[in-house]
């Protein structure tokens, strides 16, 4: 199989879909990698690794997603890179393709077999192409929001630990899954007090384990949301729904009750986000105010630290790529119900239900084009 590494071209967007050590597994068992000219060199994986790893290195895009049979990104194709898409293109990487109707239409109406990271299942009924990159979010998050509770950034002028004599920020976090604890921990470990806020109440329980008591948790509904975010200096978003649009949990009047300089953080805007105020942004342009509170909500935020994000995503991707390389994207999902969960348009049909019921659209199971 011939597969094609392209270069990021997303604002900022520094990670890169395979690293050096991946195209050496690749060539060794007798496939071609083509990478793009510095397609890794922000992540610190210059053209002479991949080169001394077996790959061609080509200087065209449209090169290297024409001649491969297989395409392996980290972001959803922006507009640049819809004329490459083909009917007999697999193409493996995070798609979020939920909020995003026109990436959806182009995929379908070009027949792009699109697997997204995201939605892929392993044996636990976990994510295990999400976690990586949301553990890398939700730890990034607090540090972000700490740096915009500063005054310079519009913030309230809070130090998010606060000094002997002085209580430290309040930060609440919404949602205990992977972000949610990550973050929870981050912000512990810098001294803050945290609110974790969760529907589930078994995984509350498993919060207050996890921390020893040290995460106030609370139960989600709208009054203790309410409450918690008018109380909060800092806000972190990490709702998830697989696949489809998040839920908004923190409503505009809930934002405008907010303090003045308090900051959100919104995790969960690659689904769309879970605050009613969020909208996407960009490394290069990443905040705003609405009344009076700071928004960051890039939808890339782990594209900030790409070598750490980079080798922790391809951790968990890499297996994948080899298994489509060795057996060709339709067996590879068939023998495996949970990557077949990966699997977002296929023949011009939506295959993942959060994506259909999100955009009001036909859904067609997986498993009936793949036989």
């Amino acid at each position: 199989m011939i597969i094609g590494v392209p270069k990021e071209i997303k604002d900022n967007e520094a990670r890169v879909g395979i690293t050096p050590a991946g195209v050496k597994t690749l060539s060794e068992a007798g496939h071609k990698v083509l990478v793009e000219t510095n397609a890794g060199a922000l992540s610190s994986f210059p053209d002479e690794d991949y080169q001394n790893a077996g790959a061609e290195i080509v200087g065209d895009a449209g090169y290297c997603w024409g001649k491969a049979d297989m395409v392996v990104k980290v972001k959803e194709p922006i507009e640049k890179e819809y004329p490459y898409f083909r009917d007999d293109l697999v193409l493996f990487t995070y798609l979020h393709l939920a909020p995003i109707p026109g990436l959806t239409n182009k995929l379908l109406d070009a027949k792009v077999t699109g697997i997204a990271y995201e939605t892929v299942r392993d044996r636990q009924n976990t994510l295990p192409l999400l976690t990586p990159m949301s553990e890398v979010a939700g730890r990034m998050s607090v540090q972000v929001g700490a740096s915009y509770l500063e005054k310079e950034k519009g913030g309230r002028g809070i130090l998010l630990g606060g000094v002997p004599g002085v209580p430290p920020a309040h930060v609440t976090v919404i949602g205990g899954g992977v972000v949610g604890t990550n973050a929870a921990r981050i912000a512990l470990g810098m001294g803050a007090k945290v609110t974790l806020i969760d529907l589930n109440l078994n995984r509350l329980r498993e919060i207050d384990d996890i921390f020893n008591g040290r995460v106030y948790t609370l139960a989600s509904n709208s009054y203790n949301v309410a409450q918690a975010t008018r109380e909060a200096d800092l806000v972190i978003g990490g709702v998830l729904i697989p696949g489809a649009t998040a839920p908004k949990i923190v409503t505009r009047e809930m934002v405008s009750r907010m303090k003045k300089g308090a900051v959100i953080v919104d995790v969960a805007i690659d689904q769309g986000g879970c605050v009613e105020t969020a909208r996407p942004t960009s490394h290069s342009n990443p905040s705003y105010t609405v009344d009076g509170v700071v928004h960051y909500c890039v939808t890339n935020m782990p594209g900030a630290v790409p070598h750490t994000s980079t080798l922790a995503l391809t951790n968990a991707t890499f297996p994948y790529v080899m298994r489509i390389a060795t057996l060709g994207a339709k067996e590879a999902l068939r023998k495996d119900p949970g990557f077949a969960e990966g699997l977002n348009t296929f023949a011009g049909k939506i295959t993942y239900k959060g994506v259909a019921d999100s955009q009001q659209r036909e859904f067609t199971a997986p498993a009936s084009v793949l036989e």
